[in-house]
């Protein structure tokens, strides 16, 4: 099997997030609080690097909610859980240790990973996260390996939490343009219909 299908496999491979009736559903199934979340696919030091990242990928601000209080991060965990099957949860568990290894170095050995700053985060993300045009050399240097790459697996990362963070109900009801009934017709410029927001993906 090639890479590109083992990452299609996975729902990694680039456009993998596709927001069917049953994804929509298990997004809006996660409802627990945020610092009672217990990880059920991740380990305990896993579900705190990711609600981490998810937060410095998509911060609160002012009029937004940040992706944890969203549920984001448990949305993620149920996804690997419940969606990928055991080929594709090892190729996960296997990048996700990396990503803990290389953390982990910013700390000292008694330290675990709540010691970790927002700085460390942001440093991850600078070192590996790609932008358009950028080279993955980890995958250049070896283009057929079965591995999920760093750069791979936090782009990714990236990719779900913001697609789940348009998705979700309250970004869906309360900060796009949201139409229950899009057969509707509606005479005038879009731009001042909508006020330049985007019609929610919401169902």
């Amino acid at each position: 099997m090639k890479r590109r299908d083992v990452l299609k496999n996975l729902g990694l491979a680039t456009g993998f997030f596709v927001a069917t009736p049953g994804v929509i559903s298990l997004l809006q199934s996660c409802t627990s609080e945020v610092k009672t979340w217990v990880p059920e696919f991740l380990n305990t030091e896993q579900g705190v690097i990711l609600k981490n990242l998810v937060n410095i990928i998509l911060p609160k601000t002012e009029n937004l909610p940040s992706a944890t209080e969203l549920n984001i991060p448990q949305f993620i965990d149920t996804f690997m859980n419940e969606v990928l099957d055991d080929e594709g949860q090892t190729q996960i568990k296997t990048a996700f240790s990396t990503i803990v290894t290389i953390l982990k170095t910013n700390l000292k050995e008694t330290e675990g990973v709540e010691k970790l700053t927002e700085t460390h985060y942001k440093s991850l993300l600078d070192t590996y996260m790609l932008v358009k045009g950028d080279i993955d050399e980890e995958r250049e240097g070896n283009p057929e390996s079965l591995e999920i790459t760093k750069s791979e697996f936090l782009n990714n990362i990236k990719w779900m939490t913001i697609n789940a963070y348009i998705n979700s109900e309250e970004i869906g009801k309360n900060v796009l343009v949201y139409d229950p009934v899009p057969a509707q017709y509606y005479c005038g410029d879009l731009e001042e219909l909508t006020n330049g927001t985007s019609y929610s993906p919401t169902k």
